[in-house]
């Protein structure tokens, strides 16, 4: 039945995996099926026609793999070609700027505030403008500013977010943001979450942090619950879910040790099954 078919998720590296927890979190009776582009990472300094490619390699070789939904955790990727990915596949497609972009103008709303909304992201997300083209087919009188933050992903996977050098690193990137007087700021990188305690710290504690994940899960439960694709039953009744457990699969296409630390230092566990691949040209697929 396709309800017990595994929720595809990919991304350009480890950063996916906080996407993966807010929708293991709000689906625990699913199951996953993730890959990580890390040997071609980062995606937000290549072309709109690399990261298309790129992006519907991974699509077609996720639903080769027996998916009922796809869910495309990369920012950039998601900004630059999600029109592609749906073209590509024959499962729905879910990416995280549109939740995202609709949970800023829903937490930015309202007669009395100035709904000035913040974006920081990659640099290819920022200079798509996916997000503020969203946000402003959802509110015309919003304002929005975007910034690049591109130290945050190797402070994140090194786990330096507690650190001065993150909170130096925040400061300088999140100056003009906070001079501009936002009263929400969007998260619009899988890895910024792990950075959320020093963004907060640097913007204010008046300003709404948008987790483009969570905003993403909200939308594929929904998605789910509409077209009868969620499992109604827990897959092993007798134990609890765990994060990376054995009924979730992992897929890498570079550096699996590595990623095996950084999603231990994300999540707090390490996948327990984890396989590295090659994937490229359209179905084709080679496994290690």
């Amino acid at each position: 039945m396709k309800q017990d078919l595994p929720i595809g998720i990919f991304d350009s590296g480890v950063g996916g995996l906080t996407v993966y927890r807010a929708l293991h979190e709000r689906l625990p009776d699913e199951r996953f099926v993730y890959l990580g582009d890390t040997a071609r990472v980062p995606y937000g300094t290549r072309s709109l026609a690399t990261v298309e490619r790129y992006a519907i390699e991974n699509a077609r070789f996720l639903e080769a793999h027996g998916i009922k939904l796809l869910v495309v955790a990369c920012n950039t990727a998601s900004a630059l070609a999600l029109p592609a990915i749906r073209e590509a596949v024959r499962v729905p497609v879910v990416g995280v700027i549109e939740p995202g972009a609709r949970a800023a103008v829903d937490a930015s709303g309202g007669p009395a505030v100035k709904r000035r909304i913040g974006v920081i992201a990659t640099e290819a997300t920022v200079q798509s403008g996916a997000y503020a083209s969203a946000i402003a087919r959802l509110d015309p009188d919003a304002s929005v500013i975007a910034n690049a933050c591109p130290l945050f992903v190797p402070l994140a996977e090194e786990g330096w977010a507690g650190t001065e050098v993150a909170q130096m690193v925040a400061a300088d990137y999140l100056k003009e943001i906070k001079e501009y007087g936002v009263d929400t700021l969007v998260l619009g990188c899988t890895h910024y979450p792990i950075l959320k305690s020093v963004i907060q710290e640097t913007v204010g504690r008046e300003v709404s942090l948008i987790d483009s994940g969570e905003a993403a899960a909200l939308n594929v439960e929904g998605l789910l619950e509409e077209s009868g694709l969620r499992r109604v039953e827990r897959v092993e009744p007798q134990r609890e879910r765990q994060l990376c457990d054995d009924l979730d699969h992992f897929y890498v296409t570079d550096a699996a040790a590595r990623f095996s630390r950084v999603a231990e230092r994300f999540l707090g566990s390490a996948p327990s099954r984890l396989e590295a691949v090659e994937v490229w040209g359209h179905d084709e697929l080679r496994t290690h």
